[in-house]
């Protein structure tokens, strides 16, 4: 048996034991969806754009979501997919330049 047989035969298993140690919240450099970028209101939808498109210049796998619904939604939605990372951004955030940072298992400020 060759090593690489023994590399591939063996990662299924090598990443079972990864989700299960991590119970599904795998750390930002391994997860598959890094960062969400979501919107509270519709008047923030350019910075949101902005902040996605530098999240991606930097190589993060990021996502946008500009749904028209609840912030609430939207949090429990990407918590209950184990996203690490939610920036939010409303319109003070987008007048000023800033965006709203939300960890998964971080205490709501």
């Amino acid at each position: 048996m060759t090593p690489y047989r023994a590399i591939q035969g063996s990662f299924g298993p090598f990443i079972g034991i990864l989700i299960e140690h991590y119970a599904g919240n795998l750390p930002l450099w391994l997860a598959p969806r890094q960062v969400v970028v979501a919107t509270i209101t519709s008047d923030a939808d350019g910075y949101a754009r902005e902040a996605h498109a530098a999240l991606d210049a930097a190589g993060l796998r990021a996502e946008l979501n500009l749904r028209n619904e609840k912030i609430a939604y939207k949090v429990r939605e990407h918590s209950l997919a184990k996203v690490p990372v939610l920036l939010v951004v409303s319109r003070p955030e987008a007048e000023n330049g800033h965006v709203a940072v939300r960890r998964l298992g971080a205490s709501a400020r």
